[in-house]
């Protein structure tokens, strides 16, 4: 098939692409390239991708319209995964129109593109963040998702929202995909896994929020990938069982899925800084600190949906994926 993939040098972008063009898919990777993080990182990510049968680079931002548009009519793309955004919680308190232009707007250009080119099947990423205040564990795509606590959780739920109305309007086939908490090797350096390695690599304490009390479904990033793809071969169909008197928000009577894709198994914050010390043989240094704005204490993911629809869910163990992150960074890192 011949895919468009946005954020083609993200941490789940670039390692989705690799395993694209193993199976002998032909991928068009599209990245703006901007300077949120790491730009050398996201370089790096790329050069494991150039020179490789079947793929080609794009620097293109999703925002820029024009831009967006001649791509799908010079492309004819089968299938589309989006997984370019502006990410973060925190980042949103100060910077939302970012989350705007690149989340909303830039979503906007793909479903038109997808929608005027006939593409089978949109993938995109949503975010356990949806989930909001939620309280109710293990978060379920049979839930209610209307209170949001961060403007990137709304932005995801916008998301949802606008392919809702592509797959109804026009039978677009779409599936969101709610990421929880994705680790490891090539991953973001504002994540707690890269933030934590780091400052205990150079003896500076960590930042522990919430005074430790956090619990997170880390999932790991190949976990995620394989996740992706089996999404992307099952194109998203109308639920036969779906009743608008009763509305499921996970399905639709539209060509329209959403799916938690997490480990289904929290581990606290501190368990996890424990893996850490474990793999680099020291120990941290812990500010105790409240909870943020925006953050949650908690995320657990009911993977049944996914299971039931693509024979697969999550087990990669956090003891496992941290040693292969902590692997990666050293020999990245020269440390």
């Amino acid at each position: 098939m011949k895919i468009l993939l946005t954020g083609a040098a993200g941490f789940i972008g670039s390692s989705t692409a690799l395993r694209l063009l193993a199976r002998g898919d032909e991928v068009v990777g599209l990245d703006n390239l901007n300077d949120y993080y790491s730009v050398q990182l996201k370089l790096d990510r790329l050069a494991r991708l150039q020179g490789q049968p079947g793929f080609r680079f794009v620097k293109l931002d999703v925002a820029d319209r024009v831009g967006m548009e001649k791509l799908f009519a010079e492309e004819r793309f089968d299938r589309v995964i989006h997984l370019a955004a502006q990410a973060g919680v925190r980042y949103s308190l100060q910077n939302p129109h970012a989350y705007v232009d690149s989340n909303i707007v830039g979503f906007m250009n793909v479903l038109e593109g997808c929608r005027h080119s006939q593409v089978q099947h949109l993938v995109y990423a949503s975010s356990s963040s949806v989930y909001g205040g939620n309280t109710r564990m293990p978060f379920s795509e049979h839930d209610s998702v209307d209170h949001p606590v961060s403007m990137y959780a709304a932005t995801k739920k916008a998301n949802e929202l606008m392919a809702h109305t592509y797959s109804h309007l026009f039978g677009l086939p779409t599936t969101g995909l709610r990421f929880f908490t994705v680790y490891g090797p090539w991953g973001r350096p504002d994540m707690a896994l890269f933030l934590f390695t780091k400052a205990i690599l150079e003896d500076r304490p960590i930042d522990v929020f919430n005074h430790g009390q956090m619990r997170r479904d880390f999932t790991y990033v190949d976990d995620i990938v394989e996740g992706v793809i089996r999404v992307l071969d099952r194109v998203a169909t109308a639920d036969p069982a779906y009743q608008a008197d009763t509305p499921d928000p996970g399905t639709s009577n539209g060509p329209f899925r959403v799916f938690n894709i997490g480990n289904h198994d929290p581990v606290p914050l501190l368990d996890f800084i424990g893996c850490i010390e474990d793999a680099l043989g020291r120990k941290a240094q812990k500010n105790l600190l409240p909870l943020q704005d925006g953050d949650v204490p908690a995320t657990y993911a009911n993977v049944d949906a996914l299971t039931a629809w693509t024979g697969f869910k999550p087990a990669t163990d956090i003891r496992t994926g941290i040693e292969r992150f902590v692997d990666w960074y050293r020999g990245y890192y020269g440390v």
